[in-house]
């Protein structure tokens, strides 16, 4: 079976050809990637803890791109805490620090007496037309996701998706690793603008979730907004099966073709 990344020992691990990028198939897509920092944190986390804390918030700064080759994580709290912790995981390639994982975590306390959200539910995904990513994109990786979108207009969309293959060969991880290792997908599931004539690449993704995700579909009710000075913002309200579950954000370098 193909999966993303192979497990080489305890801190590496080799990409796979699964995981080839969009905006230079050269690289690897940052997705997978992210998906492999929120396994390894909650791994060190499950690891430390008698009874382990849920993730809450996860953001992630890319300071630079990845080949498709063997890659290191390293951990490290920074709160220590018994019913709160923050803990950070490190990316690097070759010595070279590539994305930097900041996780907050904490206690399970029975709340369903007051739960819920004003947050609209999507349609379910059987109601939206399937969609190919590798219309609009090259690289392996968008093929490996199955897609069902329903797009207002370019920028804003509602879509459902789920990936084909697993993250990591062999290895289980949690439903949040697994929809953490595809939700940076958003950005080019409905551009504003044709990749071909302005790039719009992300600088971060943040997630925060107010409960875990199921093991099924992921959706996303998504807007794209450009700013007039280069700067842009990917918003999207997570989704599965039982309803709203969270949100994402994404910050963008708008790049239109020829800039300086």
């Amino acid at each position: 079976m193909t999966a993303y990344f192979r497990r080489l020992d305890d801190s590496h691990f080799t990409a796979t050809d699964a995981v080839q990028g969009a905006w230079n198939t050269d690289e690897q897509h940052i997705a997978p990637a992210l998906g492999l920092l929120t396994h390894v944190l909650e791994r060190d986390h499950g690891a430390r803890h008698g009874h382990p804390l849920t993730m809450s918030r996860v953001s992630f700064d890319i300071l630079g791109v990845l080949p498709i080759d063997t890659v290191e994580i390293t951990t490290r709290v920074i709160r220590p805490g018994r019913t709160i912790e923050l803990a950070e995981a490190t990316l690097s390639h070759g010595g070279r620090p590539a994305v930097i994982a900041r996780a907050w975590f904490s206690r399970d306390i029975d709340t369903a007496a007051v739960a819920g959200t004003a947050l609209v539910r999507m349609p379910e995904p059987s109601t939206l037309p399937a969609w190919s990513a590798a219309e609009v994109w090259p690289g392996r990786f968008v093929t490996t996701v199955e897609i069902r979108r329903d797009e207002t207009e370019p920028g804003r969309a509602r879509f459902w998706l789920r990936p084909g293959i697993p993250l990591l060969l062999d290895e289980p991880v949690s439903p949040t690793a697994r929809l953490l290792g595809v939700v940076d997908i958003a950005n080019g599931i409905t551009p504003r603008v044709a990749p071909g004539d302005v790039h719009f690449p992300n600088l971060d993704l943040t997630a925060h979730l107010f409960r875990a995700p199921g093991d099924g579909w992921i959706g996303f009710d998504t807007t794209v907004s450009f700013g007039p000075h280069g700067h842009g913002l990917t918003h999207s309200i997570l989704h599965d099966a039982a309803g709203p579950l969270g949100t994402l954000q994404q910050t963008l370098t708008v790049r239109p073709r020829g800039a300086a």
